[in-house]
């Protein structure tokens, strides 16, 4: 008889943000422990208090203390611990960068969540105007753009070009305000940054400023960080596929900013090519009620979280469903049973063979 079970990993790791500082740590960490591991937890030195404080409310509500360690540091103090203690896997979430570093460092033995530049596909059919800028805006610039899954790119279907969509848009950002926190500091990169970025983007030629693109005002964000309007930069998409202008138009600035592009109805298939060319896969959208044309992206498509109808978004999914890249098999998953299983088991098969027949004899030799 053969059976197969899911198997813990043991002494294993778990690497998180600064944009969740309780949800994201928390669904890895009961995930890991449910599945019978034991974790240390290295939350981001910038929010560290935030799980520690979980961590004893845990052991107010009985957790053994013993069950979980608690590293408060910096990230080369989490590596040397990494790559001398016995752990068998790390679960990263972060930045591409740190998650290149940890799998070469590892060998391999990590489970990534890392950035996604984001996009969304607004298809031909056209309707709900208000609703799709309003779902732009928020995608786009809802915490500041400070998350793995903000809205980076739109590819825009020509027929949207007779709506007022881009002033809809603008409408919503210009709303956001430091006052509210609609809009407020960005953690990861300064001001002189994304402004050496846009300019960097408005050098391209047909390329414009939709709205934004100026420092915010009345504000005392110290420079190390980043103090911008919502930013939007148009650029054209035979410009933006030629190789000297790709990648700068696909760098994640993680910050409240986007690019915007258009394409005719025959040329879905550069669209296409510039979404697998993308170096990561974690959301998408595909704003269309049309079948056929779902259907002809999410086929030519991988990215692991993606959304598709009139309501399509690429951030701020209330459903408890599955949240994680696809495409690369390093990639793991948070939200659902399958994503706890996924990264935090393995995979065992015991059989069991355990009577001898009676009338067993020898067999000659193989």
């Amino acid at each position: 008889m053969s059976c197969g079970h899911r198997w813990p990993y043991g002494p294993v790791a778990i690497v998180t943000p600064f944009n969740f500082p309780l949800e994201i740590p928390v669904l890895q960490l009961m995930g890991c422990l449910f599945m019978g591991n034991k974790p240390v937890l290295k939350p981001a030195e910038l929010c560290a208090l935030v799980m520690e404080q979980f961590l004893r409310l845990l052991h107010h509500c009985g957790m053994d203390p013993n069950d979980v360690d608690f590293l408060n540091g910096r990230g080369p103090v989490a590596q040397e611990l990494i790559l001398t203690a016995p752990v068998r896997l790390t679960q990263f979430t972060g930045s591409s960068k740190v998650a290149e570093l940890l799998a070469r460092e590892t060998r391999g033995k990590v489970m990534m969540e890392d950035a996604g530049f984001d996009w969304k596909i607004l298809g031909p059919d056209v309707e709900d105007v208000d609703y799709v800028a309003w779902q732009c805006d928020q995608d786009a610039y809802a915490s500041s753009g400070q998350k793995c899954s903000a809205q980076s790119i739109m590819f825009v279907h020509e027929n949207w070009k007779s709506t007022d969509l881009y002033d809809k848009i603008k409408v919503n950002a210009d709303k956001r305000s430091m006052k509210d926190l609609t809009v407020g500091p960005v953690l990861t990169v300064s001001t002189k940054r994304v402004m050496d970025h846009i300019q960097r983007l408005l050098q391209i030629p047909g390329a414009s400023l939709l709205f934004g693109g100026k420092e915010l005002s009345d504000h005392d964000i110290p420079d190390k960080y980043g103090a911008v309007e919502p930013t939007a930069v148009f650029v054209p998409l035979a410009e933006m596929l030629k190789p000297e202008h790709f990648e700068h138009c696909v760098t994640e600035l993680f910050a409240p900013f986007q690019v915007v592009t258009e394409y005719k109805e025959d040329e879905l298939h550069f669209v296409l090519d510039a979404c697998e060319r993308m170096s990561h896969h974690l959301t998408a959208a595909v704003v269309s009620n049309d079948v056929k044309f779902q259907t002809k992206v999410l086929a030519n498509s991988v990215n692991g979280t993606t959304y598709a109808g009139r309501r399509a978004r690429t951030t701020g999914a209330p459903q408890n469903h599955w949240f994680g890249p696809a495409g690369d098999p390093r990639g793991c998953g948070i939200g659902t049973a399958e994503a706890i299983q996924l990264v935090w088991s393995c995979h065992r098969e015991i059989i069991y063979d355990s009577v001898v027949p009676e009338n067993w004899t020898q067999p000659k030799a193989t």
